[in-house]
């Protein structure tokens, strides 16, 4: 396709500006073979030729084989591009997400844990190429999927979290060390936990801070997000029987000095999020600083097309040489 044709040798076209010149040899040249004869009448020379008036055909030829040669010096060919990509520095990542009752508080909409699932599978599609885990906790923590590549089973474990799996409570400890856990073995260049919760440590055997130091001990980065609006929120307050909440306003506490801590000894940061739109920019902003380095290697492969110029060219030429020595050997 012409889109796709390439010339090796782009300098050979300016060879064309020759040409100009050679129409410009070639009017003089005729001016001066051009003889003329006075005579009284053109009687008895009643027979006209058309032949002498096609004599020019004969140079036009040998102006496009010229043409042509430039062309194929140029040497036109197609190139075909294809490419292979390589993660030279794949990120594993474990999201631990508190599941905990007051996560279905309704500062954020529809409430805190669906707005959250939401935001995490939008983060998880955006990063094709590292391998993801989740963490779920309450009043204790359990791996809901170990970190794998296959994003369809993340996203699907992601759809199954919901309130009630686990004791209730908020052990941010239990939470942050299942998910060293996770990583503790992981042989990826860059080991990142985001971690996030709407309450303070309240549960658990694992103290938070004993949980931090073992991910400075594995390289584990942590990035924390306290979720909640500030002041107070609708937050469940009584269990029905029937499996419904009775909701009231209650103050909304989380430990951001403790998340503040775990993010600066390992590295990470800490976030707060008040409303939907503050989670979609701090899972953005956590993308934008955890990039995966991709490496693509691209493979050229050229065709070379020059070899019908110099057909056309041939066959002007010859054109031309029988033109001469048969049809205007006359005139010429």
């Amino acid at each position: 396709m012409l889109e796709n044709i390439t010339f090796a040798n782009p300098d050979f076209f300016w060879l064309f500006l020759l040409l100009p010149f050679a129409v410009i040899w070639y009017s003089f040249k005729q001016k001066e073979e051009t003889a003329s004869v006075r005579i009284s009448s053109l009687k008895g020379f009643s027979y006209t030729s058309f032949l002498p008036k096609l004599k020019p055909l004969l140079f036009i030829l040998r102006l496009f084989a010229l043409g042509a040669i430039i062309v194929a010096m140029a040497r036109p060919q197609t190139e075909d591009i294809s490419t292979r990509t390589k993660t030279t520095k794949g990120i594993d990542i474990v999201m631990a997400i508190d599941v905990s009752s007051s996560m279905l508080a309704r500062d954020l909409k529809p409430n805190r844990l669906a707005a959250l699932k939401k935001v995490a599978a939008d983060f998880i599609k955006q990063r094709p190429n590292d391998r993801i885990g989740l963490v779920a906790y309450a009043g204790e923590g359990y791996t809901k999927t170990p970190i794998t590549t296959d994003k369809t089973i993340v996203l699907n474990s992601l759809k199954d979290i919901t309130y009630g799996q686990l004791e209730d409570g908020t052990a941010i400890g239990m939470g942050l060390a299942t998910s060293v856990n996770r990583l503790k073995d992981s042989k990826a260049k860059s080991k990142i936990i985001i971690l996030l919760t709407d309450g303070v440590n309240n549960s658990g055997f694992i103290e938070p801070q004993t949980a931090a130091d073992l991910a400075i001990e594995f390289g584990i980065k942590t990035y924390t997000i306290g979720l909640g609006t500030n002041g107070n929120a609708l937050t469940p307050i009584q269990y029905n029987p029937d499996g419904s909440f009775r909701y009231g306003m209650r103050q909304v506490e989380i430990d951001e000095e403790l998340l503040k801590d775990i993010a600066k000894v390992t590295g990470g940061k800490y976030f707060r999020a008040t409303n939907n739109e503050a989670l979609e920019e701090i899972y953005d902003e956590i993308n934008k600083l955890e990039k995966t380095e991709i490496e693509e290697f691209k493979y050229y492969r050229y065709e070379e097309k020059f070899r019908p110029w110099i057909w056309v060219a041939g066959i002007l030429l010859l054109l031309e040489w029988l033109l001469r020595n048969t049809v205007f050997r006359s005139f010429v």
